[in-house]
């Protein structure tokens, strides 16, 4: 199998989860409200619960303000959750600046993103999207972990939801 091949195949996997968790790439009220309370623990503006498809990223669950330019889809390539994606582990930047690898993404310059924190969300080793939050003012440096406690507490918060709500057993369901 070719690397194409397999990126074909891990695309049509996480469309298939994505669709069994009723994650269709609609906006979620639902899903909304968790955006909204991560925006509000990490004092950020803006909080997104996202999916990847197979042309961009799609807020399914979004809290921005209301006069931000923000729709709810994006590049595949913008932002900071493809590399949770690609890594399938938790990013926390609390100053994007100081990590040159993403200072230069177009979010940087589009809505003056400084400061990030996401987690993967994953079911059965399917990297399905993320919960992140962002915001235009750095953090310091000491609370990178408080910012990595909360989006996984989310993320958590999320899968269960969507495995309550699709009756599925997750991984913790008895």
């Amino acid at each position: 199998m070719t690397h194409t091949d397999h990126q074909h195949a891990s695309t049509e996997r996480r469309t298939e989860v994505q669709r069994q968790l009723g994650l269709t790439g609609d906006a979620d009220p639902e899903l909304d409200a968790f955006a909204a309370r991560l925006a509000q623990e990490a004092g950020v503006p803006f909080a997104m619960v996202n999916v990847f498809t197979p042309r961009h990223q799609q807020f399914v669950g979004l809290h921005a303000p209301d006069a931000a330019p923000v729709g709810r889809t994006m590049p595949l390539h913008h932002g900071f959750c493809r590399a949770v994606v690609d890594r399938a582990r938790p990013l926390v930047l609390p100053d994007v600046f100081a990590a040159p690898r993403f200072a230069g993404d177009p979010v940087v310059d589009l809505l003056g993103i400084r400061t990030y924190a996401g987690a993967p969300l994953i079911h059965d080793g399917v990297v399905l999207g993320t919960v992140c939050a962002v915001g235009p003012d750095e953090k310091p440096q000491d609370t990178g972990q408080d910012s990595l406690a909360l989006v996984n507490e989310i993320r958590d918060e999320v899968m269960a939801h969507l495995y309550r709500r699709a009756g599925h057993q997750g991984p913790d369901t008895p």
